[in-house]
């Protein structure tokens, strides 16, 4: 495939070609700002969405492109500068749609790839996943992604994809190693967790009011710990991942 090791600019790119990631990179949620909307790792593809000659503003080009990632469907925007020589031209991308039986057969290398992640030193980050850095969402899609399970980027995706659990918070036996928990309120799911077993959870919490980074926390109510009961009253739900993301944008 043709490597692309001039210099990329905003006529490089054509709407509805596809690429292959050499590099990491940072994405962003449009053409402006800098905070980080998500991650993308090297060996990630992406769909140019837009033509690029859609974002001349007055005869200036954004030094942004506007992509679809692949794996999970997510829109954001690269650098341009990013890109220079870390791209390869790619066919058409297919999602590699794993049953049910062969998701819950490989959960247990996902829990272990969580516990090896908390030993690392590590922080939360909006928008992380490549690590040691994570936000929540990015956490447990980086987890399961690493077992080539693909799930969709955000929180409140990953609760309207999992095959939703009914269970009391008291009573965890009905809950599986592997299942997710999401947090929150009625109106929207802002915090996600992977089950660990025993009442017990995984996930990346931010400095307000957890301990930012990674971490363990327990669902028991005899739990006094200031953290952990902060995320009991916020409980929303819980499901299990029963399938892969098949690459459609979500809302």
């Amino acid at each position: 495939m043709p490597t692309l090791d001039s210099p990329i600019n905003w006529k490089t790119f054509v709407r509805g070609s596809y690429w292959q990631l050499k590099t990491s990179v940072n994405c962003y949620a449009n053409a402006t700002d800098l905070g980080l909307a998500t991650q993308a790792c090297s060996g990630r593809s992406f769909e140019v969405y837009e033509n690029t000659l859609e974002n001349n503003r007055d005869g200036h080009y954004s030094s942004r492109l506007p992509v679809k990632l692949l794996e999970d469907g997510y829109k954001c925007w690269l650098e341009y500068s990013d890109l220079e020589g870390q791209v390869e031209s790619r066919g058409a991308w297919k999602p590699e749609l794993l049953t049910s039986a062969e998701i819950q057969s490989r959960l247990t290398m996902v829990l272990d790839w969580v516990e090896n992640a908390s030993f690392k030193e590590n922080k939360y980050l909006w928008g992380g996943t490549l690590g040691p850095d994570f936000d929540c969402s990015g956490l447990v899609q980086t987890a399961f992604a690493n077992s080539n399970i693909w799930l969709p980027r955000d929180a409140y995706q990953q609760k309207e994809f999992c095959t939703p659990i009914s269970f009391c918070s008291s009573d965890f036996k009905v809950l599986r190693p592997g299942d997710l928990l999401f947090f929150g309120s009625s109106q929207l799911c802002n915090h996600v967790a992977i089950y660990k077993g025993q009442g017990s959870y995984w996930h990346s919490s931010g400095i307000e009011y957890g301990h930012n980074g990674i971490s363990c926390d327990s669902l028991n109510p005899l739990d006094k710990e200031s953290i952990a009961a902060h995320y009991r009253d916020e409980l929303i739900g819980a499901g299990r991942v029963d399938r892969c993301h098949h690459g459609t944008s979500l809302a």
